[in-house]
Order: structure tokens, then sequence, then C-alpha cells
């Protein structure tokens, strides 16, 4: 499987797309956050994670 061709996301913290990574072979549904970053700042506005 090309790189290309992995399911992505949006995160809704970042509003960035992430794609499908092998340690969330099992849980790809439950992930929501692309990174450990975003899932700690999610109840900030994105402007705030940026700085």
């Amino acid at each position: 499987m090309k790189k290309t061709d992995l399911p992505t996301k949006t995160c809704p913290v970042c509003q960035r797309p992430f794609a499908w990574r092998k340690k969330w072979r099992d849980c790809w549904d439950e992930v929501r956050y692309c990174s450990e970053r975003c899932r700690r700042n999610k109840g900030k506005a994105p402007d705030e994670i940026l700085r």
C-alpha cells in the first residue's frame, strides 16, 4: 500500500490532516487527534496552540 492510499482524518484541534499509522491499526476508529500535543490542548483555540 502506498502512503497516498492510506486513510486520513482531520485533527479537530489544529485542523490539519493526518494519515493512518501502523500503531493505530487496532484503534483507528477511536483516534481523533494527530498528536499528543493536540490531545492535551483539545480545549484551546487553534491559534493558541501554534504559538
